[in-house]
């Protein structure tokens, strides 16, 4: 065909992705366990060409030299795994024809399920060629969007309005470095179900690519996190986030603080912090009354650092607090430990102080001036004990589960950053110990996840997140083409038996005698800060069994493992393995029942020295999960 014919048959909309005769050959690839179709999954021939599942978990195959053939496809999927055959291939034989269908359930590991791509070109591409429905209104390319580097969004003016990195485009390989913004209607308010997907509504330039709504002055990229909403004096919602000029190699040569013009739709600059300002808003905020105060605290994935939740305090670098276990006025590096009289170090909320996050936690324990016990970041595999370093994320209330729920990302794990955990806490300060993995990848990096808790469902017991897949940091060789630096939101059932993980038992009664034991439903208003006897489940995991307190709530405490409850209107206590459990996991350790005087007298102890004055039962009585923290440890959370 003539250069000048096509021209004017394109202009004409005459030249398109036709079907062959006969139509594409469709494969669908669907999750075994809901039959929903699985985004990301990767079809390869044995001459090793890549074909991805869209969003609806679609290829549309076109190969000419292939019709009436039977071809082999290896089939492959983070976080999902076909079955091996006699020699360990894991794929299927499909015949092809134009025109032709095939399913291919796909049997998934992750915890988590992967529901579709956010951003980026192509998401529903498959679909639009073989004719397939889609959710959203822009299938193929929203605001000229190729890629979108670490979501932040936050519910303003009763819409969701969201922020990215840095942004890819078409036409050429520098994009948008100054922070593009959309807008989506919440679901209870016309917006899409979030299992099916977002309609985002980009801040578009005249040429109809995302624009800047943060382009703050000086070299390099502006980036932005901390968003954050808060009322003014009058009422009104203001929206802040936190920004940073960027260099090369990723320094940050200047932070501040910027306010969105609703008028503009783009943020103004409101302060810049001084060089050597210590704390400043970070990650992914929440809002929390404590102590009869409203706080902002900033996740990342750990809520250390907070400040009243007004736009005055905010603007206020000296009234920001860090939870931390430093002498307060002291930095991090200088490495002074705040200790009680009795020498018992004292975790709490400390103006002008250095933070203790995970990394410097380990110098200060590598140092010597705190005692492993003494750490309150603690998280850890619940079956391996093996020690997981959350490098990002975000903490928000469960409703579901009535605790503090953090999605977060694991450094240095089986991948380097692909690794995603679910972890619980009774407060936003912890403690956080045991934790599950949920989501994994193979050399492919998935960063930055943040739960979207607007989207929460059934009470909070579906919850959403998305992060950044990307090959940046990976290592590996194969960058996923479209999928490659774009957000992709999962769902997580909190349901799932898997994620019934070890809760704290805490020690109720100021003494051993009378021993009163309680999870933090029990937990007085005045129990801050009391001692971490065990862990426990507070539902049924896999085999265990309930263990009920028999006792009065005001006496001792005593306790009966398995059988029904002795109260209708009481539940057990916690629930633990049995004794003699095969196979338990390592973090667990056996709770024995302690006896004074004429056997009415009853302590509990995952630890084997008797108190004073008690006798030791032979055998244990179940099999709780240790904690790491020393009994004598002082944590005010606030």
């Amino acid at each position: 065909m003539p250069l000048f014919v096509a021209t004017i048959l394109i202009a004409a909309g005459k030249v398109g992705c036709a079907a062959p005769a006969g139509g594409y050959y469709t494969i669908q690839v669907v999750d075994e366990q809901t039959g929903r179709g699985v985004p990301l999954v990767e079809l390869r021939t044995v001459n090793n060409v890549r074909y991805y599942t869209d969003s609806n978990g679609l290829i549309a195959l076109d190969e000419p030299s292939l019709w009436g053939r039977e071809v082999y496809f290896w089939v492959s999927s983070h976080g999902y795994e076909y079955p091996a055959d006699g020699f360990g291939y894991r794929g299927c034989r499909l015949k092809l024809e134009p025109g032709g269908h095939a399913q291919i359930k796909l049997p998934r590991l992750n915890i988590a399920e992967r529901l579709y791509r956010v951003t980026g070109e192509g998401i529903y591409r498959d679909s639009i060629l073989t004719g397939a429905p889609v959710p959203t209104r822009e299938p193929l390319l929203n605001a000229l969007v190729f890629g979108q580097d670490s979501v932040i969004n936050a519910v303003y003016h009763g819409q969701i309005y969201w922020f990215w990195g840095d942004t890819s485009r078409p036409s050429y390989p520098l994009g948008n470095f100054h922070v593009p913004g959309a807008r989506s209607r919440l679901p209870a308010d016309g917006g899409l179900d979030p299992k099916l997907g977002v309609d985002l509504e980009y801040f578009v330039d005249e040429n109809g690519f995302a624009r800047e709504t943060a382009h703050m002055p000086g070299e390099g990229p502006t980036w932005i996190d901390g968003l954050t909403v808060l009322r003014g004096a009058d009422g009104a919602e203001r929206m802040f986030a936190a920004y940073a000029k960027i260099r090369t190699a990723m320094e940050v040569y200047e932070r501040g603080l910027v306010e969105f013009d609703d008028r503009e739709q783009r943020f103004t600059k409101v302060m810049q912090f001084a060089p050597d300002q210590l704390l400043y808003p970070r990650g992914h905020p929440f809002i929390r009354t404590a102590d009869g105060a409203e706080y902002v605290y900033f996740a990342t994935p750990y809520p250390l650092v907070r400040v009243r939740a007004t736009p005055e305090g905010l603007q206020r670098p000296e009234s920001y607090e860090a939870f931390t276990c430093l002498r307060e006025g002291a930095r991090a590096d200088q490495q002074e430990v705040d200790r009680d009289p009795e020498g018992r170090v004292r975790w709490s909320w400390k103006r002008d102080t250095g933070v203790v996050g995970p990394q410097e936690q380990d110098k200060l324990v590598k140092a010597g001036v705190l005692q492993p016990t003494e750490a309150l970041l603690q998280l850890r595999d619940v079956d391996s004990g093996a020690a997981v370093q959350a490098h990002s994320g975000s903490v928000y209330w469960n409703e579901y589960r009535r605790r503090w729920v953090m999605v977060a990302l694991q450094a240095f794990g089986t991948s380097f950053l692909g690794e995603v955990w679910y972890a619980e806490g009774d407060t936003p300060e912890g403690p956080w110990v045991y934790a599950r993995k949920i989501v994994t990848h193979n050399d492919y990096s998935f960063y930055n996840p943040k739960q979207d808790p607007m989207f929460d469902q059934e009470g909070g017991r579906v919850i959403f997140f998305e992060g950044t897949y990307a090959s940046t940091f990976s290592g590996t060789t194969v960058p996923t083409p479209r999928y490659d630096y774009n957000q992709i939101m999962y769902r997580l059932d909190l349901d799932d038996a898997r994620l019934a993980l070890p809760v704290p038992v805490y020690q109720l009664s100021e003494a051993v005698e009378p021993l009163r034991l309680g999870t933090q439903a029990d937990m007085p208003d005045d129990g801050r800060g009391r001692p971490v006897l065990f862990f426990a489940p507070d539902r049924p995991a896999a085999g265990t069994v309930p263990v009920y307190d028999i006792g009065e709530r005001g006496g001792a405490t005593r306790l009966r493992v398995g059988g029904d409850a002795p109260d209708p209107g009481r539940g057990p206590l916690f629930y633990a393995l049995p004794a003699g459990a095969e196979g338990a996991p390592a973090t667990t350790t056996p709770l024995y029942e302690f006896v004074a005087g004429a056997g009415d007298q009853r302590s509990y102890s995952a630890d084997d020295a008797a108190p004073a004055g008690f006798t030791r039962t032979p055998e244990p009585i179940c099999l709780v999960w240790r904690s790491p923290l020393a009994a004598s440890l002082r944590w005010e959370p606030g």
